[in-house]
């Protein structure tokens, strides 16, 4: 019979939370920071609705101005890397290898027919 690993109660705490942790989209923290910009309520009052620490979204709003701001200066990085660049390529040219040979194969039949009539 195997013994499980005891953990100490914060290991088990710390694990709960690790597995319970939410996970916000892009366009959620754009949205939460919009809305802190607008100034319409406190940001204390934004991150209770949204179940925020503070400091998340401070930080939120500091990444969303940062970027802003490299955007601005044209400082962008391009998303796909040269390996998806890479494959896109490959891509692309068995594409269109598929197109010249399905236009051949339309001329041909084309001409079968006009030979026919």
């Amino acid at each position: 019979m195997e013994k499980k690993p005891t953990q100490t109660a914060g290991q088990l705490i710390n694990e709960i939370k690790r597995r319970t942790r939410r996970k916000f989209s892009s366009e959620e923290k754009i949205r939460i920071v919009m809305e802190g910009m607008r100034g319409e309520e406190s940001i204390a009052e934004i991150c209770r609705k949204h179940a925020i620490h503070q400091n998340m979204y401070y930080k939120w709003s500091k990444e969303f101005m940062e970027a802003g701001k490299k955007r601005l200066h044209g400082d962008t990085l391009r998303e796909a890397g040269s390996n998806e660049v890479a494959e896109i390529r490959k891509e692309n040219a068995a594409l269109k290898e598929l197109v010249a040979e399905l236009t051949l194969q339309v001329k041909v039949l084309k001409k079968s027919i006009s030979d026919l009539e």
